[in-house]
């Protein structure tokens, strides 16, 4: 790991052959610390001309002999920013996904991430946790089951606690990484439906482990936006970018 520059947060998740994959890392971003960790969606701008997408991590690791420091990302485009177009066959929360993922190092990723998440208003507002809520999370230990369930639901059951702890440092917790989601469709459908069923119940449900479980998204921040995909495309430009790597290898040659 580059010193002063990108660090690792949390114990390494796996190993195969010349390769160690971990679960998050820290970077510095207008001189504040953030981390991003597996199933994190966040704002990024492949290049400083094209539009905002939202990038999915799905995985992170080093190559020991050439210590490059590797990343791969699902993209997600709204229908305006293809190729095809916004057509009447779109959503008003519709995004669609990159038919390949993306596989960038690092130090690129990060000059890709925007840290104003503010530029990005498309979306269903997610319904908040009250404030009164978060507080008693704080004082019985729901808090943490709570962030279990989630990791578990969202990062196939990977042990995220030594990443939630260091968010905390940062003050990061309650955002949790989590500004925008994407969702499949199926999963979009039971949020809404949800929605309209808890509509007039008090918002200590919404972390209810039994309406989690139907689909229920608990948004300990208070800005996540909700978002679905059901459909990808080819993006021409993504070809032509230099910070991209070769999706037949692990290790960036350039």
């Amino acid at each position: 790991m580059e010193p002063n520059s990108l660090k690792w947060v949390g114990s390494s998740c796996g190993l195969h052959g010349p390769y160690i994959f971990y679960k998050a890392f820290k970077f510095h971003q207008q001189a504040k610390p953030r981390i991003l960790s597996l199933g994190d969606f966040f704002f990024v701008r492949c290049k400083p001309e094209e539009p905002i997408c939202i990038a999915e991590l799905q995985l992170l690791w080093e190559e020991r002999t050439s210590k490059q420091l590797l990343s791969s990302s699902k993209l997600y485009f709204l229908p305006e920013d293809t190729p095809q177009g916004r057509t009447v066959t779109h959503g008003e929360h519709e995004v669609i996904a990159v038919s390949e993922k993306v596989i960038v190092r690092l130090q690129d990723l990060v000059k890709w991430a925007v840290p104003d998440s503010s530029l990005w208003g498309h979306g269903l507002k997610a319904e908040p946790v009250k404030p009164a809520v978060l507080q008693k999370l704080g004082t019985n230990g729901r808090r943490e089951a709570l962030h279990r369930y989630r990791d578990t639901t969202w990062t196939s059951g990977l042990n995220f606690k030594d990443v939630q702890r260091e968010r905390a440092k940062l003050g990061e917790l309650d955002e949790d990484g989590r500004k925008v989601l994407v969702l499949s469709y199926p999963q979009y459908c039971r949020y809404r439906s949800l929605q309209v069923r808890l509509r007039d119940q008090p918002s200590s449900l919404l972390i209810d482990h039994t309406v989690l479980a139907l689909g229920g998204i608990a948004a300990l921040g208070g800005a996540t936006r909700i978002l679905y995909c059901r459909d990808t495309f080819e993006h021409p430009s993504l070809l032509h970018n230099d910070s991209i790597c070769d999706h037949g290898s692990f290790t960036c040659l350039k």
